[in-house]
């Protein structure tokens, strides 16, 4: 069994109830469909409940009736939902008349949902920016306990089976934090690797990465990742880590053995930290594009529970993959 067949079968196996904010999104009502054929999840489409049906009528969708169907301009908790984002932010200014129009966006109302406890994650971005569909999820549902920061996490199937744990690899921030500091540094490791264990089924084995090997080159964005590595250990004492890696002293045994001898990560890594955005951008990029990888996501993780935001050129596999990992990181949230 392949591994995104092995994130699906999980999902099946303890459904969430995942929120689409573009209910009237080609790509996302067509995976949305897929899902609920499939039996994935169980679905909050946010929209106009008569052209939601219209639409799924034009392109032959005959599962969205299967979907719970929200319209934000006429829901009956509209002003339950309004009160509760009133009480989150009125220290910070909000009028209750602000939360009333704010609770009409589907961004917001989704993430309102998701606080109630009427749903445990949320997919949006095929229309959206990316600051669009994290401001309310940092608003309203907030970092997870001891986290601070969010990032993003890629996946990556590779056809190098003698790294990570056969061919694959999570990689780590390349989504969201340009220039982390050491803390922040420590955080995304940690946030790595819990999406490694609640998506990938890995048991994580991190490498700080950097262009230092145990100290065979001074620098400060050495140090920096050096003393996040000590951050990470006091944050998480049972999690493998180790660091500051090369790249190849990470993933290749007999490189490991000559520059970091001793070390029960190096030549083992599955779970890679960048240093910077920057970094991790460009490297899984290469990966993907020189190395025909698969690279899915980014994996947004750091909030309490799962909100992900998609490419705007996703495609309709793309959604229907990354709502069945944003439902296996929602299961792992509510182990947690």
């Amino acid at each position: 069994m392949d591994l995104i067949t092995e994130i699906i079968e999980r999902a099946k196996a303890n459904k969430q109830r995942i929120v689409l904010p573009e209910g009237t999104e080609e790509r996302t009502l067509k995976a949305a469909n897929l899902v609920l054929t499939e039996e994935i999840a169980d679905l909050i489409l946010l929209g106009n409940p008569e052209e939601i049906k219209n639409l799924a009528k034009d392109w032959g969708l005959g599962n969205i009736h299967k979907a719970t169907i929200i319209d934000p301009n006429n829901n009956p908790k509209q002003e339950e939902y309004a009160q509760l984002l009133y009480e989150l932010r009125k220290k910070k200014g909000m009028t209750i008349e602000e939360a009333r129009k704010l609770v009409l966006n589907p961004l917001y109302l989704g993430c309102l949902i998701i606080k109630s406890g009427d749903a445990d994650g949320q997919l949006a971005g095929a229309r959206n920016t990316t600051g669009d569909v994290l401001r309310p999820a940092l608003q309203i549902i907030k970092t997870a306990p001891g986290i601070t920061c969010v990032s993003g996490a890629m996946l990556m199937l590779t056809h190098a089976p003698e790294c990570g744990d056969n061919g694959i690899l999570v990689m780590g921030d390349v989504a969201v934090t340009p220039v982390p500091d050491a803390n922040q540094l420590a955080q995304i490791a940690i946030c790595t690797a819990r999406t490694a264990k609640a998506v990938a089924g890995l048991s994580p084995r991190v490498a700080m990465l950097s262009f230092s090997t145990k100290g065979s080159a001074k620098h400060e964005v050495v140090d920096k990742v050096v003393e996040a590595l000590k951050i990470a250990k006091e944050m998480d004492p049972e999690l493998k880590i180790d660091g500051e890696l090369q790249a190849d002293a990470a993933l290749v045994p007999r490189i490991a053995a000559g520059k970091a001898p001793g070390s029960e990560i190096a030549g083992r890594a599955n779970v890679l930290v960048v240093p910077s955005l920057e970094v991790g951008n460009i490297s899984y990029k290469l990966v993907e594009r020189l190395g025909h990888a698969t690279a899915i996501g980014p994996i947004l993780q750091g909030i309490a529970r799962p909100v992900n935001d998609l490419s705007r050129g996703c495609s309709v596999d793309d959604v229907y993959k990354m709502i069945a990992i944003t439902a296996n990181q929602a299961i792992s949230a509510k182990g947690e």
